[in-house]
């Protein structure tokens, strides 16, 4: 099951066409990333001071399918792919929801992103503390 974070469009994020600029979505997707963190309990701020570490973006792979324009209401997802001993992928969405009636969504651009944990001190690379794995990624 996807997280699931609205945005809304405004001027500031479209080009001089009013259709979203491009880089604009790594901005919607690390929101989204950081409420998802935030809606498990681990808020980033708190991690770093808890923990002793943080998470670096450290790859991104991105499709844009569809443009979003201004005043757009969009849906951006985010949800765990697979975890190794200091990175986590997630797969991240934006959509546009359909139309009431049920019509589908339109995927506007999707992608995975990489992170890795760091010591926050040294920002070496270090191992994803259990209990954060655990809460990024619950047993089914």
């Amino acid at each position: 099951m996807a997280f699931t974070w609205p945005v809304r469009i405004y001027w500031e994020d479209t080009d001089a066409g009013g259709i979203v600029f491009y880089a604009n979505y790594l901005k919607f997707f690390e929101r989204a990333r950081t409420e998802w963190l935030r809606s498990l309990g681990l808020g980033q701020q708190a991690l770093r001071e808890s923990a002793g570490g943080m998470f670096v973006v450290t790859d991104v792979q991105l499709r844009y399918l569809a443009p979003a324009r201004l005043d757009d209401e969009l849906i951006v997802t985010a949800r765990a792919l697979e975890s190794g001993r200091a990175s986590l992928t997630i797969a991240q969405q934006a959509l546009r929801p359909g139309a009431a009636g049920g019509a589908p969504d339109t995927l506007l651009c999707e992608g995975t992103i990489r992170i890795g944990w760091v010591d926050a001190a040294t920002l070496r690379p270090a191992r994803i503390p259990p209990a954060v794995l655990q809460r990024l990624l619950p047993s089914p």
